[in-house]
Order: C-alpha cells, then sequence, then structure tokens
C-alpha cells in the first residue's frame, strides 16, 4: 500500500448521536478530540445502576432514530410504533453516575424525564438518557489510545468497502446472505483500497484538514448479528464466517473487521476527500 495513494478516497461518514442507536449519513463532519462531531455524545443507561444499554443485549436500540437538532440544541428521538421527542439538551444538568464494561466513566448530565420516560417505553426496561459533560476527559487504549466519549474505546471506527466486499464474497459462497456495512458500525469508509483490511495496515493517515492513527484492529460482538434497520438480531451472520479467517488470537481469540483509530488532528474531512496514508505497516499486526 503505497503512502498517499490518492484512488483511496471517502465513501461515507456516519456519526451516532447516541450510543447503540442508529447513525446519521453526512456528507461533511467536523472532526475533535473524541471524533466526529456529534458522534456518542448520548447514552441510555439503567435507570437503577447506571450501567449502559447495548445492542448486545437490547437489538432494539438499532431501531431508535436520533436526530441531532440546532447544532446539537436539540435531539430528536424517533422509532417505530411510539411517539416521537423532542429533548432539550442540558449539558450542565443535575449528574448520574454511569459506567461502561463495568468501569465508572465519571458523572455525566442526565437529560431529563421525558427522554427517560420515552426510552423506558422503546426499550422495555427503565432507563435514562445521559450525555457527554463539557471538559469530559476519558482515554482510549491501543498502539496510539487518544481520547473518546461514549464510543467503547476509541474516537473512531474506519472500515473499507474492499473489505466488506471480500467477507460477503465468502458469505455467499458458503450459501449465506450477504451484509451491509451498517452492521459494523463505521464512522469512515473508505472507498479504493487494494486489498481486502488494507486498513488494518493504515498505521498513520491525513483525510481532509484532520489527521488519524491507528489504535487497534476491531474487535466483533453480537451486534453485527443485528439488522440496523429493525432491530432484531439476525445471525450468524457476518460473524459465522468472519469467525473462519479473522480469529485475533492475542484478543481471545475474538474476530475483527475495521480498524480503530484515534485523532492527531482536529479539521473537516468530507465524502470524496483523498485519503493520504502517511505511515502504512509492511504487513497487518
Amino acid at each position: 500500500m503505497p503512502a498517499s495513494d490518492p484512488a483511496i478516497t471517502v465513501r461515507e461518514l456516519i456519526y451516532y448521536p447516541v450510543k447503540g442507536c442508529a447513525g446519521t449519513e453526512v456528507d461533511s463532519a467536523s472532526v475533535g478530540e473524541m471524533g466526529l462531531l456529534h458522534d456518542r455524545v448520548f447514552m441510555a443507561v439503567d435507570a437503577e445502576d447506571g450501567s449502559f444499554r447495548s445492542q448486545r443485549t437490547l437489538p432494539a436500540l438499532a431501531a431508535v432514530r436520533p436526530e441531532v437538532l440546532d447544532g446539537g440544541a436539540r435531539l430528536r428521538l424517533s422509532a417505530d410504533g411510539v411517539e416521537s421527542v423532542v429533548v432539550e439538551v442540558e449539558p450542565d444538568a443535575e449528574r448520574r453516575a454511569v459506567t461502561l464494561f463495568g468501569r465508572p466513566v465519571g458523572e455525566v448530565p442526565d437529560q431529563g424525564d421525558m427522554a427517560a420516560e420515552w426510552f423506558s417505553e422503546v426499550l422495555g426496561k427503565r432507563s435514562r438518557l445521559v450525555r457527554v459533560p463539557p471538559g469530559f476527559d476519558r482515554d482510549g487504549w491501543g498502539e496510539t489510545p487518544g481520547k473518546v466519549g461514549f464510543a467503547d474505546a476509541h474516537a473512531l471506527l474506519i472500515a473499507s468497502r474492499r473489505s466488506l466486499d471480500d467477507l460477503n464474497a465468502r458469505i455467499t459462497a458458503g450459501g449465506g446472505r450477504p451484509v451491509p456495512m451498517n452492521r459494523f458500525r463505521p464512522n469512515i469508509v473508505l472507498d479504493g483500497c487494494a486489498e481486502p483490511h488494507d486498513e488494518d495496515r493504515m498505521r498513520g493517515l491525513g483525510i481532509g484538514t484532520a489527521e488519524f492513527a491507528y489504535s487497534v484492529r476491531a474487535m466483533r460482538c453480537a451486534v453485527p448479528m443485528v439488522d440496523q434497520v429493525t432491530g432484531v438480531r439476525s445471525g450468524p451472520e457476518p460473524i459465522r464466517t468472519l469467525a473462519t479467517y479473522r480469529r485475533e488470537p492475542e484478543y481471545e481469540n475474538k474476530v475483527s473487521f475495521g480498524m480503530k483509530a484515534a485523532v492527531l488532528r482536529h479539521g473537516v474531512l468530507s465524502v470524496g476527500d483523498a485519503v493520504r496514508v502517511t505511515w502504512a505497516a509492511e504487513q497487518p499486526v
């Protein structure tokens, strides 16, 4: 993979206003320390213990369609079968202690009873909606850790169409049905990579006026088996096929797809931008 390969471009940009819920495709996005603007700024949590709600156990989250309004001052929440609501965002509201994967991430602003009642109805479990507070400081991990909001552990997830096409060819050869890219919930989708999983080798890259660095391959759980439109689990693909060629022994034999990245330089990027690969590993590691 040559550096600054002009053939590699941005095909899609997606941010996810509420962790675990539907994404919003955009033509252009600002990038800050914690990733794309508005990405995983909100999170639904258990009303009792503050643990985060996840598609791993509540796939119905995928069918919740959040919409950022007025530059982030309000948030519209929609889902089939329930009336939409518009929440007035309160960055400095009363705070609630929350956890991700059993680890405390601090006390963060609760977004009020209307949002809580709406999520509780949709998910069938008593829930609250919280927001990343001003000055939030959470470390990622990996080769370049960076900072992260309510995403699992990294600012961005980058995947290529070439990787998906190769996966789907393997799925269909085995008699299965191909899966769409949204199963993997990427932020940046690349087009024009020469080989499947070229994104794994990218250690430094620039897009638009922003710069990124490799953190780790993206380990996949049960979420890619959830239909991201209906919010219904419809596995075993793509995990079954990924398990035949993408197991990661150093990560408890989990399967991987895509690359997690940290932000090195804030900026703006757009669909169609060329990807400047400033440093690439000789072989995937």
